[in-house]
């Protein structure tokens, strides 16, 4: 049985098994027709994994998931292969830069570029955190390279495959020139993995992001608009609303109008319309109600 990777051939994790097939002289084909959501939720897959995480490789003895056990796997295939180092200690401090790439770059870049994408919730603090620590990351990665072309010796290793790929999603989406400028051997060293013949015959021509991704807008679901209800009315309102509904159609509204109460005549006059013959004794009243 042939050796069968289950994943996209963009999927940055699963490039590791196959850059170091290339380095190992082992063949592995890609899953035919896998489709990222799909694939990966039947029920064939989620039997070999459970949790329906790509990649994914099936193998004689059975299917192996997780990214770097799958490079390591791939890796071993071959007899003292190079990518292993020539020595306990090499052996040892290839698993310091594994360890190093999946725990302090990985998460970091990960943390900033899918939220950005729209692919988790965004939070600033958050994101400030990841890019403070990724740098912090990059800042020591980038001593250790001032001297060295590799991570480990003077060849290729699997533990440069596995970081160079951790770095490549970052350097392709969201990693601009201007945020790696401040790590020169880093860029050296990226540059120097992904052009290499055995990574471009899998990466192909490699780019860098112009551009970090804007925050994607988080848009508040629209609240409800409660209908217009028509006030309700009482019997008495009913009967008023009525009263002045004829009044108006019948123009016989009452108006305010200004009268000069010291003028005697007018007095008596208001007097008599309200009804209270000393209603204005002794104070002068500015507006009182007169009929048309």
């Amino acid at each position: 049985m042939a050796l069968v990777l289950h994943a996209t051939r963009t999927n940055k994790n699963g490039i590791k098994a196959l850059i170091a097939a290339e380095y190992s002289g082992v063949e592995i084909e890609m899953a035919k027709n896998f489709q990222m959501g799909v694939s990966n939720t039947t029920p064939e897959f989620l039997k070999m994994n459970p949790i329906g995480k790509v990649p994914l490789l099936e193998t004689p003895d059975g299917p192996i998931f997780e990214s770097n056990a799958i490079a390591r796997y791939v890796a071993r295939l071959k007899a003292d292969n190079p990518l292993y180092g020539s020595s306990l200690f090499e052996y040892a401090l290839i698993e310091q830069w594994i360890d190093f790439a999946s725990t302090e770059i990985d998460p970091n870049i990960a943390q900033w570029f899918y939220p950005r994408h729209g692919l988790k919730p965004y939070f600033a603090a958050a994101e400030e955190a990841a890019v403070r620590a990724l740098k912090r990351a990059l800042r020591a990665l980038n001593t250790h390279l001032a001297s060295k072309t590799y991570l480990v010796g003077h060849s290729v290793t699997l533990a440069d495959i596995i970081m160079a790929c951790n770095l490549y999603l970052g350097f392709l989406c969201i990693m601009t020139k201007s945020f790696t400028a401040e790590f020169p051997h880093v860029e050296r060293y990226y540059w120097t993995m992904v052009n290499l013949p055995n990574f471009r015959k899998v990466l192909g021509e490699v780019k860098q992001a112009d551009a970090v991704p804007p925050v994607p807008s988080q848009k508040k679901p629209a609240e409800a608009e409660e209908p217009t209800r028509e006030p309700v009315r009482s019997k008495v309102e009913e009967e008023v609303a009525e009263k002045v509904e004829e009044l108006e159609q019948g123009n016989k509204l009452y108006q305010w109008t200004k009268v000069d109460i010291s003028d005697e005549g007018n007095r008596e006059s208001v007097n008599a319309m309200i009804g209270e013959e000393d209603a204005f004794e002794g104070e002068a009243l500015p507006d009182a109600k007169c009929f048309e």
